[in-house]
C-alpha cells in the first residue's frame, strides 16, 4: 500500500500580540500526486496554526484507513503523538500533569478524531533550514534528523523532506498574506 506523506507548517506574525496573523501550509503527496493547501486566521498563535495545518491536511483526505506519514517542524505536534501526551490529557479530563487545562484542546480533539481513522506516524523536521547556504552543516542536521526519526531515512530523504518543510512554510506565509489582505 502506498504511503501518503504530509508536510505541514504553521506560522504567525506578531505572535502573542493584539494584531497577530497566522497562516498554515500543507502538502499532501501520494505517489506522483501532490496537493498544496494553505490558509490563515487573525488573532491566533503559532501553535494553533501548526495544529490547523495538520488538521486541514487530514480533512483533505478522501478515504479512511490510509498509511500516513506526517512531517512537521513543530515539536508541540510531533511530541504529542510520539510521546502520547494525549493519553494523559484524556485520562485527566483534558488537564495537564500540572492540573491546568490543555491549551487548544478543541483542535487536539479534532485532530485526534481525524488521526484515529488512519495508520499514522509523526516525524520531526528542523524548520527554516537554508538548503542553498554553504555554511549550513548538513551532516549535523542529518544526524539530528536521524536521532529524532530513526535511521531508515537516507541523507537524500532528509534533504527532500527538509525542502518540502520549507515549501510548507512558504505556503503558511502565503496564508498569512491572503488573510492580511482580507482583513
Amino acid at each position: 500500500m502506498t504511503t501518503l506523506k504530509m508536510y505541514t507548517d504553521g506560522a504567525c506574525r506578531g505572535n502573542q500580540s493584539d494584531s497577530n496573523i497566522g497562516g498554515w501550509g500543507a502538502i499532501l503527496e501520494f505517489g506522483e500526486h501532490r496537493k498544496e493547501l494553505c490558509g490563515g486566521e487573525l488573532d491566533t498563535t503559532n501553535n494553533r496554526m501548526e495544529l490547523t495545518a495538520v488538521i486541514e491536511a487530514f480533512k483533505a483526505l478522501k478515504k479512511d484507513g490510509q498509511n500516513v506519514e506526517v512531517f512537521t517542524d513543530s515539536s508541540y505536534v510531533a511530541n504529542c503523538f510520539r510521546e502520547k501526551w494525549y493519553v494523559g490529557w484524556q485520562k485527566n479530563n483534558w488537564h495537564t500533569a500540572a492540573k491546568k487545562p490543555v491549551e487548544n484542546q478543541e483542535l487536539w480533539k479534532e485532530l485526534l478524531a481525524l488521526v484515529s481513522k488512519h495508520n499514522v506516524s509523526f516525524h520531526r523536521v528542523k524548520g527554516h533550514v537554508n538548503l542553498n547556504s554553504k555554511s549550513t552543516n548538513f551532516n549535523k542536521l542529518y544526524e539530528k534528523f536521524v536521532s529524532w526519526n530513526g535511521s531508515r531515512f537516507s541523507f537524500e530523504d532528509f534533504q527532500y523532506i527538509t525542502g518540502m518543510n520549507n515549501r510548507a512554510d512558504e505556503l503558511a506565509n502565503i496564508g498569512i498574506d491572503q488573510t492580511k489582505g482580507e482583513a
